[in-house]
């Protein structure tokens, strides 16, 4: 049963425009993380500054930053570590890592979602892994790269287009593994749907598959997965 905070209540930061989950960690281990779409800049910062100030002990993360957020956030905190290709931004210390996570990405036009999912992967606590461009369309570079799939404890595989790339390596290897369509293709792609529903159908067995373009979601998912394969 859900119960509605009383004002006070110390498990949220309210900030007036947004009321902070600052106990999300105690609750599923891992902190809430700030959205940035959609949200001026000046609302990303408050926001990281809240999340910071709860857990100064690890990295708090915001994600779908435009550029001008990104110059507001280098200016108001710089001690932020800012990342341009994810379009991202973390304030404080990766925690160390357990267990390790290859992000497989299909193409160079992949890599911001890569990026996201790597990113997040770190954030949350795993080992990552890049492996880049090793699409369908040369199969001898994933191939040649197979030893590393089998290597990791959880894989993020990335691809655009017909997005055939996850039930290419879901035949090859046994490791756990969600996919992630992307948003890259001319126009039959229809912005990404025609890959969703290629992973969606994927005959290889063991593929989960999040929405388009969520890096995000697939990276949190694939960290949990790395954290609990790795001893203690």
């Amino acid at each position: 049963m859900e119960h509605n905070t009383a004002p006070g209540d110390p498990r949220i930061a309210d900030l007036g425009f947004a009321r902070v989950d600052v106990d999300r960690a105690a609750r599923t281990g891992d902190p809430e993380v700030v959205y940035g779409a959609g949200k001026t800049p000046d609302q990303v910062v408050a926001i990281l500054r809240a999340l910071h100030e709860k857990h100064p002990e690890r990295a708090v993360l915001a994600t779908r930053l435009s550029p001008e957020t990104i110059d507001v956030l280098a200016e108001a905190l710089p001690e932020a570590d800012l990342d341009l290709v994810a379009r991202a931004a973390t304030l404080g210390p990766l925690p160390t890592p357990r267990g390790t996570v290859a992000v497989v990405a299909a193409g160079t036009s992949d890599a911001p979602v890569a990026a996201e999912a790597a990113l997040t992967i770190a954030v949350h606590g795993a080992g990552v892994e890049r492996i880049d461009d090793v699409g369908v369309a040369g199969l001898h570079r994933l191939l040649g790269v197979r030893d590393r799939l089998e290597a990791a404890d959880c894989l993020v595989v990335v691809a655009g287009m017909e997005g055939a790339l996850p039930s290419v390596v879901g035949g090859l290897v046994g490791v756990p593994m969600v996919a992630v369509p992307t948003s890259v293709g001319y126009g039959a792609s229809l912005g990404g749907v025609a890959a969703l529903l290629a992973m969606l159908n994927s005959c290889a067995p063991g593929v989960a598959v999040v929405n388009i373009d969520n890096g995000y979601g697939a990276g949190v998912h694939a960290a949990r997965v790395a954290r609990q394969s790795a001893p203690r």
